[in-house]
């Protein structure tokens, strides 16, 4: 067999760097999705939350729906 040239070898190199690097981005979004609590960061309005900002809560809100 012959030799390999340097630069196909490093352009090998490039790519799987950039593959692990887009996977463990990949998995980082999945866990951030996964638990969405856990980071501290709660992003759901609770029910006090929304009666502040004049949104309908519990049964008014139902019955608009219809």
């Amino acid at each position: 067999m012959g030799r390999k040239s340097g630069s196909s070898v490093l352009k090998r190199q490039r790519e799987l760097k950039k593959a692990e690097r887009a996977a463990q981005k990949r998995d980082r979004r999945l866990e951030e999705h996964d638990d969405p609590g856990e980071s501290g960061d709660d992003k759901v309005a609770s029910q006090d939350d929304l009666a502040a900002y004049g949104f309908p809560v519990g049964g008014a809100a139902d019955d608009e729906r219809d």
